[in-house]
């Protein structure tokens, strides 16, 4: 089975604040950016769609010509918790730099660490190979699309987080 992931446009967030999970909308340039993201679909034919249930990505998926994608929790950005919708700077919590230190195994206080993410997203994919399906397209979140690099072997978790992904970016990758 191929999937293709499509990761969300730019948000309406200053590039300083921590949002996660937090259901932010998108910029001011999301038609611009979205026009480039269908562009790139239009000649792809898939099985089923899907998408995180953040609002992000749900326009991306409509813009694009899919209104009613399957949504799953599963596909949503990693849950930093404490910290979410807060100013990287201004995060006054000792958790933090310990984080930092080790973002792959520590856990922002009463969030999830990388690896508890790839765990999520590991079951998602479990689950899609019980369907019979060709093609996948999952409109998600850079953390989602780096754990499922880690996941399929493409990166190291270290690599995953030194390769950048931009707004509108696009993967494929085939699920043994």
């Amino acid at each position: 089975m191929t999937i293709t992931l499509v990761r969300h446009t730019s948000v309406d967030v200053p590039p300083e604040i921590c949002y996660g999970q937090s259901d932010v909308d998108v910029s001011s340039t999301f038609e611009a950016e979205a026009k480039v993201v269908d562009a790139k679909l239009k000649n792809k034919q898939f099985d089923a769609e899907y998408s995180s249930p953040l609002i992000r990505c749900r326009k991306l998926a409509a813009y694009c010509g899919y209104p009613n994608p399957n949504t799953d929790d599963r596909l949503m950005e990693m849950n930093f918790g404490d910290w979410e919708l807060k100013d990287w700077n201004e995060i006054n919590d000792p958790q933090l730099q310990r984080w930092f230190d080790n973002w792959a195994e520590e856990v922002p206080t009463n969030g999830e660490s990388f690896k508890d993410m790839i765990i999520r997203v590991e079951s998602f994919l479990n689950e899609l190979k019980t369907i019979n399906h060709k093609h996948i397209l999952i409109f998600t979140h850079a953390g989602v699309m780096r754990a499922i690099q880690v996941i399929s072997g493409e990166l190291s978790v270290i690599k995953s987080f030194e390769t950048k992904l931009n707004y509108g970016d696009m993967l494929e990758f085939v699920l043994k």
